[in-house]
């Protein structure tokens, strides 16, 4: 190894030995004051790195692990010394302690040429030990049922998925039902609505109402434009804010679909951005009008209930399945048009299914293109109606005013650009 190489691996381990040793020296209590004591400082983790680096080096020199094994555990005689000696004292956490030892190996994976991965623990370990009172305060605002949901949700991606057999059982049309690939969109559906609801746990509703459409729409468009529509019965003041929160989910609903449609076959997504791109754009620019009239006007909470359950996720699947089934079935035997039919029939209930079956087709080469794209524009097209519906017959007189011309704008956008591309 070169003097260069040994140098900047040397570097890399003093610079995150500095980081976790600032962040730790600057660290706070629960209640915002800094902390009085702390085992290491900026100098002590420092040196934590380098001596993670430096024992790496010996032990590679020597061609033996022993010597840095000997390291390990003479650091882990400190370590324990010192939570004794905080325990002592009634302070029970060992945080400080943990982050010595993360320090010292990532001091190591410098020297082995690990240098981004590296970088990135350190990274992670200093913003995971800035993030306390944030992250305590999630946690203090998770239910039983969230934390179960989210076990739920790691059961589905970690254990179910990969046993499912990754292939199809039967021919045509019952060739598009692959147990694995159905299962991989059940995930996808239920991580983006897991990560939205995630998200609006940290943020909270209160945070605007444009980020409450916004995460709202990442859960569900729908129960958003439900939920607002119900409020707005009680509250006609604000139908000016709440028809901003649910013009924005409904934008968000178009952007989930390009975004399902780049991940499966972006060739696809070359054909259809141009119409759902124009539906989202109609939008954020009818919610940036109705933003500008009630700017002042404060977000008001958006109680949403945890979206992954097994038993809407198996549905999802099923659902998924049949769309796929009965997409395939009908371009076998009716053509173009028994897929534009189900299409539409299959985007009044949820456009997500039909946006990854007709992607899933067109990648299989089962659908030609210009089907897929009108057939996902349909669908889109059939969702923001029956969401139109839900405002209009379950909403107040002043909701519907306020979002009408905005529900008209997104479905001319959509059709209108369609025809032209």
């Amino acid at each position: 190894m070169d003097q260069y190489s040994l140098f900047l691996r040397f570097g890399a381990a003093l610079f995150i030995g500095m980081l976790v040793g600032l962040q730790r020296e600057r660290s706070y209590d629960e209640s915002g004051k800094p902390e009085k004591t702390t085992v290491a400082g900026v100098r002590t983790f420092a040196l934590l790195g380098l001596i993670g680096c430096g024992g790496a080096l010996v032990s590679d020199l020597l061609g033996s692990p022993w010597p840095f094994v000997a390291l390990l555990a003479v650091l882990g005689l400190f370590v324990t010394a010192a939570y004794v000696f905080t325990a002592l004292k009634g302070e029970f956490g060992m945080t400080t302690e943990v982050a010595v030892v993360i320090t010292v190996l990532a001091g190591a994976l410098c020297y082995w040429d690990k240098l981004a991965l590296a970088v990135a623990l350190g990274v992670a370990t200093a913003a995971l030990l800035s993030f306390k009172i944030e992250l305590h305060g999630f946690v203090e605002r998770l239910r039983r049922e969230d934390v179960v949901a989210a076990l739920k949700f790691a059961l589905i991606t970690a254990i179910v998925l990969p046993v499912l057999p990754n292939r199809a059982f039967w021919g045509p049309p019952f060739d598009v039902l692959n147990p694995h690939k159905i299962w991989l969109m059940v995930v996808l559906i239920s991580g983006i609505g897991f990560a939205g609801y995630v998200l609006f746990k940290l943020v909270g509703a209160r945070r605007g109402i444009f980020l409450t459409g916004l995460l709202g729409g990442l859960v569900s468009s729908t129960a958003t434009t439900l939920s607002f529509a119900q409020r707005s019965r009680k509250d006609r003041g604000q139908a000016g804010p709440f028809a901003l929160a649910v013009v924005i989910a409904w934008a968000v609903m178009f952007a989930r679909m390009l975004v399902w449609t780049a991940v499966l076959f972006p060739p696809l997504l070359r054909r259809l951005w141009p119409p759902l791109a124009a539906g989202a754009l109609a939008g954020l620019a009818f919610g940036l009008v109705l933003h500008l009239r009630a700017r002042r006007a404060e977000a008001e909470d958006l109680r949403m209930k945890n979206p992954f359950e097994l038993g809407p996720a198996i549905t999802f699947g099923l659902l998924y399945g049949v769309i796929l089934l009965a997409a395939r079935a009908a371009k076998l035997y009716f053509g173009d048009m028994g897929v534009y039919i189900s299409s539409a029939a299959a985007g009044l209930a949820d456009v997500d299914a039909i946006t990854l079956s007709m992607a899933e087709m067109s990648r299989a080469g089962n659908l030609a293109l210009d089907t897929a794209v009108w057939a996902v524009v349909l669908a889109a097209v059939a969702n923001t109606a029956v969401k139109g519906g839900i405002v209009f017959l379950g909403g107040s007189k002043e909701l519907r005013r306020a979002l009408l011309p905005g529900f008209l704008l997104i479905l001319a956008a959509t059709v209108a650009i369609a025809f032209i591309f």
